[in-house]
């Protein structure tokens, strides 16, 4: 092992440490995502197609008038995409905790990014 090899370990060793359990939840989020194939929400923008990975934090049923919708905030350590399925009031296997990849053409509402009844895939509990 090469003295910069040794300085980087160490540097992560130390990051480890001083991080805080949110910071480190976040970066297995982003390590999650890239090896699942997924791009990082933060990279998504309006208009584009893409793939996101990662924990759905919140899962809300919206009962309106007109059409319910069942909201999720899907969290990759990077930035959070809300899937929003509408007409639905419950999928099961979408709840909060749960690891997923989502597809689907980003949109911006109320300057948040959402996909509009994604394709999804659930990844297995862990």
């Amino acid at each position: 092992m090469t003295t910069d090899e040794g300085r980087v370990s160490l540097r992560r060793i130390l990051q480890r440490f001083t991080a805080s359990e949110a910071e480190i939840d976040a970066q297995e989020l982003r390590r999650e995502s890239a090896e699942c194939g997924g791009i990082p929400a933060q990279q998504c923008s309006r208009g584009q197609l893409v793939s996101v990975a990662g924990r759905l934090r919140t899962v809300v049923y919206t009962p309106r008038t007109n059409l319910p919708t069942l909201e999720a905030d899907l969290y990759d350590g990077s930035d959070v995409v809300t899937l929003v399925w509408l007409g639905r009031r419950h999928i099961a296997g979408i709840e909060p905790g749960r690891h997923l990849t989502a597809r689907g053409r980003v949109a911006v509402r109320d300057d948040r990014k959402v996909i509009y009844n994604p394709y999804y895939e659930l990844d297995s509990p862990k």
